[in-house]
């Protein structure tokens, strides 16, 4: 997990100057998929099934402003100055998995935007200081709801974080509003990815497909980071 990690950190930052108006969507994929498969690893999302949905065509997820997650890439979607996008990645080496998004301001945004941006960062980071052992799931997602509604937002309702390893998708669920002392109780080992979704405006959802979208058309912004309980500080294992 750390060397799948790794790669997305490191893509991360590839992906960075890249992501600049006039590009589309599908060029960021493509240029992703090059850049995991040459470490060796292979797109954890791509051909992905849920859901009774068709496989997932993306190696990347390309969230564009009030698009929540799962933004399909698309040689028609082309980023413009202003824009935010959220790009969310998996990673399979050596039969383990690792998960993490980050959102980008393209070219010059708004005011609106940039709090939106770093109101969601702090509250994964508020999310992950309270991932050590004892606590509860509760206390996780208590911590990052009640941040992110005492700042006037909303966590997108129904999308959660969840367990991480040898699939990509695990027990527990870490949802992003809860109730402190509730949930399964965190011990050291347990590898986790947690992710705040957070719209300007409503937590109602649009679901098409895979991509969900803000009901009110507002922007919203995606953070996630793997990480791993340990008997001290939470290690954030796709720090970029």
């Amino acid at each position: 997990m750390r060397i799948s990690s790794r790669i997305i950190a490191d893509l991360f930052v590839a992906l960075e100057p890249l992501v600049i108006a006039g590009t589309n969507t599908w060029e960021l994929d493509s240029f992703a998929e090059d850049f995991i498969r040459s470490r060796g690893a292979k797109p954890a999302f791509k051909g992905y099934k849920a859901n009774g949905l068709p496989p997932f065509p993306g190696s990347i997820c390309a969230s564009v402003n009030d698009c929540i997650v799962h933004g399909i890439p698309s040689k028609r979607k082309i980023l413009k100055d202003g824009d935010i996008i959220g790009i969310d990645v998996g990673v399979l080496h050596s039969g383990y998995y690792s998960d993490a998004a980050r959102t980008y301001a393209v070219g010059s945004i708004s005011e609106a935007a940039k709090r939106l941006m770093d109101i969601t960062l702090r509250s994964l980071e508020i999310g992950i200081a309270m991932s050590v052992p004892n606590n509860r799931i509760g206390d996780v997602s208590e911590a990052i709801g009640s941040f992110v509604q005492a700042n006037g937002y909303n966590v997108a309702d129904n999308l959660t974080g969840h367990g991480i390893g040898k699939d990509l998708h695990e027990e527990p669920q870490i949802p992003n509003m809860g109730i402190s002392g509730r949930g399964p109780r965190l011990r050291a080992g347990m590898t986790l990815a947690i992710e705040p979704m957070v719209n300007i405006g409503t937590n109602k959802v649009r679901e098409i497909g895979w991509e969900f979208s803000t009901e009110d058309g507002s922007l919203s912004a995606h953070f996630e980071h793997t990480i791993v309980v340990t008997d001290g500080e939470p290690e954030i294992l796709t720090k970029y």
